[in-house]
């Protein structure tokens, strides 16, 4: 190659270049000569030598010839100067840019992972041809003619316009994808081009050259985002199509022609019931439980929920101005599905998300669970999980956890430890090893304003498994001062914090009614335009979708690495506790606390049934004995002894029968219905607890039947009728005073007798114990009587005295005889008052009284034939007649009774002891405080872990068998 080369001033030469051997030549000027000087490489090495070239000066007239051709040769030169000045420029920029940008990529944080989100040509093609083949498929397939929105000129329609639409699609990817190809091949062809020699002269390069330089690599990387943003965009509308495809596919499955069977569940649902059963496992969420699942916090107010929300595609919670709404943590499930609806894990009740009626009770729905959890713990949060799935079309498949907000400043109606208790939760979900932790920062507050950084960057301090998401940058880029801070964020260099990406995206514009659709309408305008996010590089860190997929992706990802090793600790924690149950209960079943409830139950109810096996004849004895029982003191002290304290005969008659019908308007009914109930309880009682002296009796449902029966006695009310009924049937048979032969004349002697000796032996005990021990109870048994007691029994004997003088003295005691026991007792040293010497007198008389009421009824025996002949003055018998009354009241009281128990009351009981077991079986914890043990706890935990295992193997199988197909 032959280089022409002019020298400015007098001199001029020709140069020759030899093909590979000059690689650098320098030209002096010395003496009116040139010196050219060279190297060389020969053979590998480098050898340096000079070669002396001499030019000598031309002939002026050939000098003068060549004027005019010089001065073109100049113009020339400069106009060809240009051209290396631009090429060179272009080189220069271009390395200097290649330099900066690698300076960057050091500084940025890994996010390889990021390469994933974007198809290479590879995946690209794959996917081109699956939808290709799918597009052919496609053209056989027959929809469901039941579904009646679609006629079939509509069916044929929706085929020509999907085979449409697939065609652009791939047209226009396939154009895309050749474009970033060039400018790829571009940009590498200028990062790594050579320098030419000409213009490696050591020059430097103006100003305004790498402006233009700079302009031209910023015009270069301003088409590769609009190509990636036209690619997303191309690829939005293609998910959006085939999301209607889907729905359309997804309702044909739901009517299909095929027998109904049970519905097949999604990986997702399979997962989340795992989940839950954890949850009834590990209500503290301890270390059994490493399963994936996003974990969503951040500072109060920062966008927690409405990112949640955006995922979900609903406004599915409460919302308020500024003050915690987020009380309980919520577990939300996103499938995919025909139809756009919510469901609460409890519940059947499904809630459509289309209608905005639906969406009002779903979220007054959680707010009331939310209320219900606080309350029942009595703090502001609760650590109470309220878990629910959302379903529809083209949702991302994962589960996300979003907690209570963490806040800086505790408020007059919170508890005191309400921010240390959030803390604690939010720690406790971040620890899991294989939580996702999607960390929300509002973009428009100051970043040193966040607490939620500090708090993530403690746990995961290499961002292994942290999301940075930044929320509210249209605020953002309108409020602050220096909203370039945004960009640092997303760059990761901003926050010390380390994440595995880093994301913006836009919630809402702060209007409440507004929908998901036009939320996500403005967050992509925004993007569009936005001045601030319109050099970022990376598209894929923007926007709520993108988002999503990525968490998704990212979920789905740390699923199967880690569920495996997760059913393997399972496994080994259920040998473990098969092993401790064998070794302590070999004989016994692994009953659970609803299993031992059911159990508890049943024996409860045969117990009820048990009661017909009285019969009336024990009925009515137990209702004899118990109403006497309960009026037996009011009838001795208030009607017998009352009346007994008149003159003759028909004055003692009159006064019983005035007595007894008061008593039998008043008391006597409420009395014999308390007894019949106290029959009742203790025949039933007496049931449940017959088989506790059994050797193989379980004790383990004591607590529980004991709890049962006392709270249907408190609900247990007699019926009101049953009062009236009663009182005008002992109203009747008390006016009757006629004894009608002697075998009612013997049995009423019979129980004034024995009701008279239960009475006596109850005074001798009380006086007994009022005058301490006798003579030989302190010769015997060597105890002593107080002081007193000692006075006591020396009141008792003054006035055993008085009786001994007058057997049939009255109940008083006149003042003068009061005198002299008190005279009496002093002369003994014993100083008594008055009421000392009445308790005693009330307890003597009464003894006295019986025993002459006793000696009658011995005399009355034999007296039947007087009675019966009208002869009732010669004996004093009329404390027989009171007894034979009373005695044929409690018989035909007990009659009453008997029937009222064996034909409501009994049945009355049944019931109300089934509504509090069904009571009792809704509430978890009365069962976990009435069926305590380490049995109860082991058979527990065992059944939740067969449970978890059986549920992780079912899900492995399933997470396998779409791997096989894909």
């Amino acid at each position: 190659m032959i280089h022409q080369m002019n020298i400015r001033g007098k001199f001029g030469f020709k140069l020759r270049r030899f093909p590979g051997a000059a690689l650098l030549a320098v030209i002096k000027c010395r003496h009116g000569q040139l010196h050219f000087s060279h190297w060389s490489r020969n053979g590998g090495s480098a050898q340096r030598y000079r070669r002396l070239l001499v030019v000598r000066p031309l002939p002026h007239q050939a000098i003068e010839s060549r004027g005019a051709a010089m001065f073109v040769g100049k113009i020339l030169k400069n106009i060809l100067k240009i051209r290396y000045l631009l090429l060179g420029g272009a080189v220069g920029g271009g390395y200097t840019f290649h330099q900066k940008v690698q300076e960057w990529m050091d500084a940025i944080p890994d996010t390889k992972w990021i390469k994933d989100y974007i198809p290479d040509n590879e995946r690209f093609d794959s996917f081109r041809a699956k939808m290709i083949t799918f597009k052919d498929k496609l053209g056989d397939f027959e929809i469901d003619p039941r579904l009646k929105q679609f006629s079939e000129s509509r069916l044929d329609k929706v085929k020509d316009w999907f085979d449409r639409k697939l065609d652009e699609a791939v047209v226009a990817a396939n154009e895309q994808e050749q474009k970033a190809i060039q400018i790829d091949t571009k940009l590498g062809t200028l990062s790594a081009a050579s320098i030419p020699s000409e213009m490696s002269g050591g020059g430097r390069y103006s100003k305004e050259q790498y402006r233009q330089a700079e302009d031209k690599i910023n015009e270069l990387k301003k088409q590769l985002t609009d190509m990636q943003l036209k690619y997303e965009f191309e690829l939005m509308k293609l998910e959006k199509e085939n999301k209607q495809l889907r729905q359309n596919l997804l309702l044909k499955r739901a009517l299909g022609d095929t027998p109904k069977k049970e519905a097949q569940r999604s990986l997702i649902d399979m997962y989340s019931e795992v989940l839950d059963e954890l949850s009834g496992y590990d209500a503290n969420y301890q270390a059994q439980d490493h399963l994936p699942r996003v974990v969503v916090v951040g500072d109060q107010s920062a966008g927690k929920t409405s990112v949640l929300e955006m995922i979900a595609m609903a406004r599915i919670f409460p919302r308020g101005a500024g003050e915690m709404m987020t009380r309980a943590p919520v577990k939300v499930t996103l499938s995919e599905g025909p139809y756009h609806i919510a469901q609460f894990r409890d519940s059947d009740r499904e809630y459509d998300l289309t209608k905005e009626s639906d969406l009002q009770e779903l979220r007054n729905q959680v707010e009331q669970r939310m209320m219900r959890s606080v309350i029942r713990t009595g703090k502001t949060v609760s650590n109470d999980v309220i878990s629910m799935t959302v379903k529809g079309p083209g949702l991302q498949r994962m589960v996300l956890v979003d907690l209570p907000g963490i806040i800086s400043t505790v408020t007059r109606d919170m508890a005191s430890d309400t921010g240390d208790a959030i803390k604690k939760m939010t720690q406790l979900y971040m620890a899991n090893p294989n939580a996702i932790i999607l960390c929300i920062q509002d973009g428009s507050v100051d970043a040193e304003r966040s607490n939620v950084t500090d708090l993530v960057s403690q746990v995961d301090p290499q961002g292994k498994r942290t999301i940075f998401v930044l929320t509210k940058v249209d605020l953002a880029e309108e409020n602050l001062a220096k909203p370039e801070r945004v960009k640092k964020i997303l760059a990761g260099e901003l926050f010390p914090m380390k994440a595995l990406g880093y994301f913006a995206v836009v919630t809402g514009r702060g209007r409440k009614d507004d929908s998901i659709q036009s939320i996500q309408e403005y967050e992509e305008d925004f993007f569009r335009k936005s001045k601030l996010f319109q050099n970022l590089s990376i598209t894929s860190q923007v926007t709520t979708r993108n988002l999503s997929r990525a968490v998704a992706d990212r979920f789905w990802k740390m699923v199967k690495e880690t569920v495996e090793q997760q059913a393997d600790s399972f496994k080994a924690t259920r040998f473990n506790l098969e092993t401790e149950w064998k070794n302590n209960f070999p004989r016994l079943r692994e009953l659970d606390r609803d299993e031992l409830f059911e159990k508890a139950r049943s024996e409860i109810l045969d117990e009820i049934v048990n009661l017909s096996e009285v019969s009336v004849k024990q009925w009515e004895e137990l209702l004899i004995n118990k109403i006497w029982e309960k009026v037996s003191s009011y009838v001795f002290e208030h009607i017998y002894l009352s009346s007994a304290q008149a003159n003759d005969m028909k004055m003692f008659n009159t006064k019983v029968d005035i007595k007894l019908r008061q008593w039998a308007n008043e008391k006597l009914p409420k009395d014999s219905v308390d007894a019949g109930w106290q029959v009742l309880k203790e025949e039933f009682t007496k049931f449940t607890q017959r088989g506790m002296n059994d050797k193989n009796h379980d004790n383990i449902f004591d607590e529980l039947k004991k709890s049962v029966l006392e709270d249907a006695v408190k609900k247990h009310v007699w019926e009101d009728k049953a009062n009236n009924v009663l009182r005008v049937m002992q109203l009747n048979i008390l006016e009757d005073r006629c004894i009608r032969d002697k075998h009612q004349w013997k049995n009423a002697v019979t129980f004034l007798e024995n009701s008279v000796k239960d009475e006596l032996k109850a005074v001798n005990e009380r006086l007994h114990e009022m005058v301490g021990p006798g003579t030989r109870e302190k010769w015997l048994y060597w105890k002593y009587s107080t002081e007193d007691q000692n006075k006591k029994s020396a009141v008792k004997s003054e006035l055993e005295k008085i009786l001994y003088s007058n057997r049939n003295h009255n109940k008083y005691l006149s003042d003068d005889e009061l005198t002299t026991i008190r005279n009496n007792l002093q002369l003994n040293d014993t100083n008594v008052d008055n009421q000392l010497i009445l308790t005693v007198w009330e307890q003597v008389y009464r003894r006295n009284f019986l025993n002459l009421s006793l000696a009658r009824a011995y005399d009355c025996r034999k007296s039947f034939y007087l009675y019966h002949e009208g002869l009732e003055s010669e004996v004093e018998c009329s404390d027989v007649v009171l007894f034979w009354r009373i005695e044929q009241m409690l018989k035909i009281t007990a009659n009453a009774l008997r029937q009222q128990v064996m034909n409501r009351e009994a049945q009355r009981l049944d019931k109300e002891i089934k509504e509090v077991l069904e009571e009792y079986s809704r509430d978890p914890e009365k069962k976990r405080a009435l069926l305590q043990g380490r049995r109860v706890e082991l058979a527990e935990e065992l059944k939740h872990v067969k449970r978890i295992q059986e549920k992780l193997e079912e899900f492995i199988q399933a997470l396998n068998k779409e791997k096989k197909e894909y």
